[in-house]
């Protein structure tokens, strides 16, 4: 007779995705009836649907140490660790836009009058870019990642196609180092996800 397979617990939905500046707080992390409960802090910019969702990716490599008398490795030792965060942004801004080329979180101000309101949207130099602390939260609110820094660095190819495609911002997130803390932390809310 086969072993027994409990139901898994399966994490479906897009989610929700933030964006902010380094060193802005981060959500407290209140739990209550086993999601989060507490309501993210207005220095976070929500960023909007995405045509497909988000990927998290994160790989960390691997070296053998060898010695002459045995043909197998001794031990493994890490040698690099890389992550990022990728999504195509279907809200079409040009603050969004600017996000992506790492120019500044904050949504840029139209010059003009009501109905001839004119804004520019621009690159940054390089050297100049901005990085960013990126927020997930599943749609069931029982899984939280924060990545405490990131640079945009991933192509922006943007189609400009007719319907039902739809012209999206591609952005992928890559993590660094942070100045204090982990390059990001996962939280699960409740014991559902432990």
């Amino acid at each position: 007779m086969p072993p027994a397979v409990a139901t898994p617990n399966v994490l479906v939905d897009p989610g929700f995705l933030w964006i902010t500046l380094l060193a802005t707080a981060a959500p407290t992390n209140t739990v209550t009836a086993s999601k989060f409960s507490d309501a993210i802090p207005v220095a976070w910019i929500p960023l909007g649907a995405t045509t497909e969702g988000s990927t998290f990716t994160y790989s960390t490599s691997v070296e053998p140490i060898r010695v002459a008398e045995l043909f197998d490795p001794v031990k493994y030792a890490t040698t690099e660790r890389t992550g990022s965060i990728a999504f195509n942004l279907a809200n079409f801004t040009l603050s969004n836009y600017r996000r992506a080329l790492n120019g500044g979180i904050a949504a840029l101000t139209a010059t003009g009058t009501s109905g001839s309101e004119l804004t520019l949207m621009e690159p940054p130099d390089p050297g100049s870019e901005v990085r960013a602390q990126i927020l997930w939260e599943s749609t069931d609110a029982t899984v939280r990642l924060l990545i405490r820094q990131a640079l945009q660095g991933g192509e922006i190819s943007t189609a400009f196609q007719r319907a039902p495609d739809i012209a999206a911002i591609p952005c992928t997130f890559n993590i660094e180092v942070p100045t204090a803390g982990k390059p990001f932390s996962m939280w699960g809310a409740g014991t559902t996800r432990t």
